[in-house]
């Protein structure tokens, strides 16, 4: 089972994880968790995991910084090998909340098996960044192809 566990406070990174939501379950068994509610116990039941949060201030949001923090130690040592793939709502770069998110995992041991999807919205004023979002019909539609090959690749024993 694709788990993806997201975080967004203007709708972006929930409109990408709702695509690839849309497109994991057309391949095999997949759910959606809020970072706010996940708990080790949804990690353990998953073979693999999406990452969906938005980048702020150079970061990923504190939602899912706090997801982390509550469940690095209770699932060290215990999914090692896992496969992860992630998705950053971004107003420019999405880079920094990359690099976190990198480091975060690399001491859990996963694998990552696809590039980092990084979905650039342009907002840069305050009004901007601050607003609900639409995501652009080509951004969601990479989303449901990575959510599609994650889960086909879980479905067959690939990763």
């Amino acid at each position: 089972m694709l788990l993806i566990i997201w975080h967004s406070r203007t709708g972006a990174a929930r409109a990408m994880a709702e695509a690839a939501l849309l497109g994991a379950s057309s391949e095999g068994k997949a759910r959606m968790v809020r970072a706010e509610e996940a708990v080790p116990g949804d990690l353990l039941s998953a073979q693999g995991y999406l990452f969906v949060c938005p980048e702020n201030l150079g970061a990923m949001t504190g939602a899912m910084k706090e997801f982390f923090d509550r469940s690095y130690y209770p699932l060290l040592g215990q999914i090692e090998g896992r496969a992860f793939a992630s998705a950053i709502a971004a107003g420019s770069d999405g880079s920094g909340a990359e690099r976190q998110l990198e480091r975060i995992v690399t001491g859990w041991r996963l694998r990552r098996i696809a590039e980092g999807l990084v979905i650039n919205l342009s907002a840069q004023t305050p009004q901007e960044v601050l607003a609900p979002k639409k995501v652009p019909e080509s951004a969601l539609q990479k989303c449901h192809d990575l959510g599609q090959s994650f889960a086909a690749g879980l479905a067959m024993g690939a990763f």
